[in-house]
């Protein structure tokens, strides 16, 4: 993924292919009490717009990079949220939640995605 902050993804259930702007991410802890990094999106389909906010715990994040040696970032944090909103929206899982938890489990495995993109864009890239 070239470009977390404007993209399309799709289709869900139903059909429909969804535009996603990046609005930000911000620490949950600021807004709302939370130990988690907040991720929100703006998605619309026609004249259908929502606004989505994926929760990524804190704690979980860091025992998985303390774990894996994986260094935490923005990006990487914005990544793994994208993961977590294609999911929703191909699956229709937990799309009607404002609010949409990344489980432990989720994070190795949208990592593995991550890495993928990452392996791509340098083999794309290199000099």
């Amino acid at each position: 993924m070239e470009n977390f902050r404007d993209f399309e993804i799709g289709p869900d259930p139903f059909g429909r292919t969804w535009h996603v702007l990046f609005k930000y991410l911000q620490t949950g802890i600021s807004i709302r009490h939370s130990d988690s990094v907040d991720v929100c999106f703006l998605v619309e389909s026609g004249d259908e717009q929502l606004k989505r906010i994926v929760v990524l715990h804190h704690p979980e994040l860091r025992e998985y990079c303390k774990r894996t040696g994986r260094e935490m970032s923005d990006t990487w944090c914005s990544r793994l949220a994208v993961c977590k909103l294609k999911y929703a929206i191909e699956s229709a899982e937990d799309i009607d939640r404002e609010y949409i938890i990344v489980t432990p489990a989720e994070i190795e495995s949208f990592d593995k995605q991550v890495k993928a993109w990452e392996d791509e864009w340098l083999k794309s890239h290199a000099a």
